[in-house]
């Protein structure tokens, strides 16, 4: 019997993991805020949006998609090592998440409008999605990143 200690040691540490949801999130976000360019005033009317607020649903969900990118590629091997990249890259990677849980909040409040919970998260399971990955970017950032540099720092300790 492997003692649990050395079981966990002997896993392998996969860092970019968080590509498997920053890749398919980031193309979501991207094609849903690209299908509203270019920009039309009157294309949030049918949601009972003023043009101001359309235009940031429209850009939040491109740059938000684009940032989640940019995030992650901070986090690349040799990419990571030039000065404040891996921390530009984790602030920028939780921004985005910020935003799109914010951006999926509005379309369930404005556009779905659920009667309970329960149902909500039984019947539209990808909006619930888009909420939770932009929330685990928003919490996590990049970890494995942080992750190294926390090793980083308690060997200069």
């Amino acid at each position: 019997m492997i003692p649990v200690k050395t079981y966990w040691s002997m896993l392998p540490d996969f860092g970019w993991s968080d590509l498997l949801l920053r890749i398919p999130l980031s193309v979501i976000f991207i094609a849903h805020g690209s299908q509203k360019l270019p920009f039309d005033p009157l294309g949030g009317v049918a949601f009972g949006l003023s043009p101001l607020v359309w235009w940031f649903v429209a850009f939040s969900e491109l740059l938000a998609g684009v940032g989640l990118l940019v995030g992650g590629a901070a986090s690349l091997y040799k990419l990571r090592d030039f000065p404040y990249v891996a921390e530009i890259g984790d602030i920028l990677t939780r921004i985005s998440g910020i935003v799109m849980c914010c951006v999926a909040t509005g379309v369930i409040w404005v556009v779905i409008k659920p009667i309970n919970l329960f149902e909500f998260v039984m019947q539209d399971y990808v909006h619930v999605s888009l909420w939770l990955g932009g929330l685990y970017f928003a919490l996590r950032g990049n970890w494995a990143v942080a992750a190294a540099k926390k090793k980083e720092m308690r060997g200069l300790l």
